[in-house]
């Protein structure tokens, strides 16, 4: 298996340059360590301080000021070359949460094509339950469980949770792991938050399921036949830019006051006083 390279570029000119170097030694870490562990992925990740130099073959993940309403971050290819843009400020540590969900999901699924055959999902009561038959799951290793409550940290940096393989699997077994941390407790499970799409093999059309937040149940749409002209992932972020779900900030309401994200912001204020520190030493 070939070693993919991904380069972590900021063009948005807002990002400490200590803190994309700790970034990327976090990332790196997350795809050499963790990801393996579930994943058949052998990747590095490294910082690339000159947005003008793109060596040759690197997938490049850059750092941006803006997207378009209801965007941010995504993964797409130009010329079978992956490739992501994730919005970044200095003011919201957060986005790293981003980066690294769009790196995890560019490895695990670099053409946004791959489908994964598992048990039918409905909502009955408002609660996700197994339905009867199969859907086809396009695989999106983040959207179960991107709400940021349930990322983790590396060396003070927070990073995206992320699913396992076995959350396909059939039924639940005792002392499965179907999300890195454990957030997810059985297959399938998609938390507040988060969302997962699939096609509906008697219809042949797309639907995806959306739980937005805990106050209200999730529920599925109907989304219709795929543009063939464009991969699956392309494909529904425009349907979801089109009815304009906005999953810009993957913040959810309580993660200001959660001790990871206090945690992060301490880690990037620390950073800041370190690159004002040998900025004062070459004056």
């Amino acid at each position: 298996m070939s070693l993919i390279q991904i380069g972590l570029i900021d063009v948005s000119g807002q990002i400490d340059k200590d803190l994309m170097q700790a970034a990327s030694i976090a990332f790196n870490l997350q795809v050499t360590r963790d990801l393996p562990q579930f994943w058949p992925v052998t990747a590095t990740v490294i910082y690339l301080p000159d947005p003008s130099k793109l060596p040759v073959g690197i997938w490049p993940v850059r750092l941006v000021k803006s997207l378009p309403p209801g965007e941010g971050g995504f993964h797409a290819d130009m010329h079978k070359q992956p490739y992501a843009q994730v919005v970044a400020s200095k003011n919201d540590p957060s986005w790293t949460i981003d980066a690294s969900h769009e790196i995890l999901e560019m490895l695990i699924d670099p053409y946004g094509n791959r489908i994964q055959s598992s048990v039918a999902i409905e909502v009955v009561d408002g609660q996700i339950r197994d339905g009867t038959g199969q859907f086809g799951y396009l695989v999106e290793a983040c959207d179960p469980c991107e709400d940021n409550d349930h990322a983790y940290t590396i060396n003070g940096i927070a990073v995206s949770d992320f699913i396992t393989p076995r959350f396909y699997d059939p039924v639940a077994t005792l002392g499965t792991r179907y999300s890195f941390t454990g957030s997810l407790t059985s297959p399938r499970q998609i938390l507040p938050g988060g969302y997962i799409s699939w096609v509906n093999p008697e219809t042949n059309e797309w639907q995806q399921l959306l739980y937005v937040n805990p106050d209200e149940p999730p529920t599925i749409m109907d989304i219709g036949p795929a543009d063939q002209a464009k991969s699956l992932r392309e494909w529904i972020d425009s349907v979801e830019s089109s009815r304009k779900i906005n999953r810009a900030s993957r913040t959810s309401s309580t993660l200001k006051s959660n001790a990871l994200f206090d945690y992060s912001s301490l880690r990037v204020a620390q950073l800041d006083r370190i690159s004002l520190i040998r900025a004062k030493l070459y004056l």
